[in-house]
């Protein structure tokens, strides 16, 4: 025993010592990864923020043919969306951009991560942010998963599913922000509308009123006195200024629409000239009507070949602009009632334009004040336009999926997995609730339990990574003494359904039930113990008296690391490393040979003693036994003889979780159920025995006693 417990101690502390190495994860200096993705820079401004309660960035100026110019952006993901990762830390990466919304490069800067920090290396992790290179902040980007339509797929990790999804949130949550800020996309996703269709044969004479009442007809009106507000605070405030009695006078005045339109074209320009409009359009182009007095919408200054720069037709984030080419007077308005207006001309929306008339638009008129001989000032003032439903065959809108959480982009992953478990939790329950029946049966009841344990090792623990381990209980308790947050909890499904199994069943029937059924580590460990005892390998077990005194190191091993998560829950997760969970079924073996070498050793003292680790080392079983005190039901049965004679189940529990009393130790036992087997077995039960040949014998003093009835005639 002492030289076994030796080897132990000797097998931790080769683990401890490299871990401290491993886990080190200093944070790195942004700048020399600034300058190494922006190999051309010539400056790089300090981290500020570019508007008031904007995101920090730093700015990246290079060389350009007419000076210097922007030719980036750079931000850490931790000055603008910072989100808990696996370990309740974020990740912190530095982001790179250009003026265009293009990812220029993702570097981690610092990560707490224990998956990553104890197996997985940092050229992974590197390999993993590369992928963001060339992809534009537009695009909605997402780990792993089916491929689908209008999302970019982001290759995962393996053994850190949870922690790169995070990652990829981080990453693309503060790009957004950074580039909406800079006015590099829009600040909100739209609905798409689809290209609407005007119907060529719909037409209703109609008059001026009638057109302008139903907006058909839009007008821009503006009086001096709006135009004079728009300049207050401008080199130009005064310029032009109209006095207190001229303020209500009108400045402007421009009627807009879609003449193309039958109803509207017809009307306004006559049948000849509508039609004549019609033959010289292109598939895919549009024209519109303007009709103004005042400030002219063409402006003076406008010559053959240049644009006209006082109008512009706004839609969807486009800007519309138009040249000589692309305009025609009108010489008269033939619809009754209109008024007579300065300016009257027809403008082609080119089919490069993409016009969509189903679209709502706006005009825009700029007016401009002269503010020297070659200096002036401008400001825009718009009209909007709405085309009416009878006019087109407006499809319905393209709603954009909304954008999931990560906790819902989690739980859809890892649908299958849930369901799953969740049958898994439900027999295991409905097993304890009807364990009189099961045990009644022992070869079933073994085979069943012996299969469950294999489905808990192969899918719990190795395909799913449902491993339980103490840290969890540490982070679980510094987010109660924080700001909690359940997001953090919910981001491995796995982990989450299956503390809240080991949290019901805790409160129902103590420790047990998860450590005996739904712990991988303790499922591997004791289907190779049952295999060893198959093919003969000899057992040992500790003498009574060492037995229970080594119950105690599994609990001193959870004071210390419950006191080390106090000063900080980073060193707490280097000493748990006590755990061989990460190994076995995180990493699958694939790390440092000091960690295998450590579960291996373990794994291989189980053979001749059952689930050692579990018994004297395990801190997360420690902190589940500390639940036996509000424990619900007490469903193993004991009898009076238990203990005091019959020994039987306690030589026959191979955890020597009965005392010699004849009671079960719940804080030790796993809930097997291999004492309840024998509890009914009445060839195996001595007091069951003792109560059969009881029986018998009664049935033939019985038979002996019994007097022969004789009929008589």
């Amino acid at each position: 025993m002492r030289v076994a417990l030796t080897q132990v101690l000797v097998l931790f502390l080769c683990v401890i010592m490299p871990a401290q190495a491993l886990f080190v994860s200093p944070p790195k200096d942004p700048m020399p990864l600034i300058k190494e993705i922006f190999a051309q820079q010539t400056r790089i401004s300090d981290k500020q923020a570019t508007k008031e309660d904007g995101p920090l960035v730093w700015t990246v100026y290079g060389q350009a043919d007419k000076g210097e110019e922007i030719i980036g952006y750079a931000f850490e993901t931790n000055d603008i969306a910072r989100i808990p990762a696996y370990s309740g830390e974020p990740v912190n990466m530095l982001v790179a951009i250009s003026p265009e919304g293009i990812y220029l490069g993702a570097k981690v800067l610092e990560h707490h991560e224990p998956i990553i920090l104890a197996g997985i290396p940092e050229s992974k992790l590197h390999a993993f942010t590369d992928q963001y290179d060339g992809l534009n902040v537009r695009d909605r980007l997402k780990v792993g998963g089916n491929k689908t339509a209008n999302v970019v797929h982001i290759d995962g990790l393996s053994g850190a599913t949870v922690t790169v999804m995070v990652m990829n949130v981080g990453i693309v949550k503060s790009a957004t922000i950074v580039a909406r800020t800079l006015g590099i996309i829009s600040a909100s996703q739209e609905a798409i509308q689809p290209m609407g269709t005007i119907y060529p044969e719909v037409f209703e004479e109609s008059d001026w009123n009638t057109l302008t009442g139903d907006g058909s007809i839009r007008k821009l009106y503006l009086n001096r006195k709006t135009i004079d507000e728009a300049f207050i605070g401008t080199e130009a405030e005064h310029v032009d200024e109209a006095s207190s009695e001229q303020k209500q006078d009108m400045f402007a005045e421009v009627y807009f629409a879609q003449v193309n339109i039958p109803t509207i074209g017809r009307n306004l320009l006559g049948d000849s000239e509508y039609d004549y409009l019609m033959s010289s359009l292109k598939p895919g182009e549009h024209a519109l009507i303007l009709m103004g007095s005042g400030y002219s919408f063409k402006g003076s200054g406008y010559v053959r070949g240049a644009i006209f720069d006082r109008i512009q037709v706004l839609q969807n984030n486009n800007a519309f602009s138009f040249r000589d080419l692309d305009h025609s007077r009108v010489p008269d308005i033939y619809i009754d009632g209109a008024p007579r207006f300065k300016e009257r001309s027809i403008f082609i929306v080119r089919e490069h334009h993409e016009f969509n008339p189903a679209s709502d638009w706006q005009l825009e008129l700029l007016v401009r004040r002269q503010t020297g001989p070659l200096d002036s000032i401008f400001t825009s003032f718009k009209a909007e336009y709405h085309t009416l439903d009878k006019y087109l065959d407006r499809p319905a809108l393209i709603l954009p999926e909304p954008e999931q959480t990560l906790v819902q982009q989690v739980w859809q992953e890892k649908e299958a997995e849930v369901i799953i478990l969740i049958i898994l939790l439900v027999i295991v329950v409905m097993s304890l609730f009807f364990q009189d029946i099961l045990v009644r049966h022992p070869t079933f009841m073994h085979n069943f339990r012996h299969l469950f344990l294999i489905i808990t090792v192969v899918f719990i623990g190795w395909s799913w990574g449902g491993q339980l381990s103490i840290v969890n209980v540490f982070t679980f308790l510094q987010a109660l003494m924080s700001d909690f947050s359940w997001d953090l909890f919910l981001l491995d499904p796995v982990i989450f359904i299956l503390w809240g199994a080991a949290a019901v069943t805790m409160l129902l029937w103590g420790r047990a039930v998860y450590c005996g059924w739904l712990c991988p580590f303790g499922a591997l460990q004791e289907l190779m113990n049952i295999f060893a005892r198959y093919i003969k390998i000899p057992q040992f077990e500790f003498p009574w008296a060492v037995h229970e005194r080594l119950w105690a190191i599994k609990y001193l091993i959870l004071l210390a690391l419950f006191g080390l998560s106090m000063e900080s829950l980073s060193l707490a997760e280097q000493f748990a490393e006590i755990e061989p969970f990460k190994t076995t079924f995180l990493l699958k073996f694939d790390r440092e040979w000091p960690f295998i070498l450590y579960a291996s050793a373990l794994l291989i003292i189980n053979i001749f003693n059952r689930k050692f680790f579990c018994r004297y080392l395990c801190p997360l079983g420690a902190a589940l036994s500390t639940s036996n005190s509000i424990r619900l039901f007490s469903w193993l049965r004991r009898r009076p003889e238990c203990g005091q004679p019959c020994k039987t189940c306690a030589k026959e529990c191979e955890i020597q979780a009965i005392n010699p009393d004849g009671e079960i130790n719940m804080r030790e036992c796993h809930y097997c159920l291999d004492c309840q087997v024998t509890y009914f077995n009445e060839e195996k039960c001595p007091p069951l025995k003792k109560l059969a040949r009881k029986k018998a014998r009664f049935a033939a003093d019985n038979k002996e006693r019994e007097i022969e009835i004789t009929e008589v005639a």
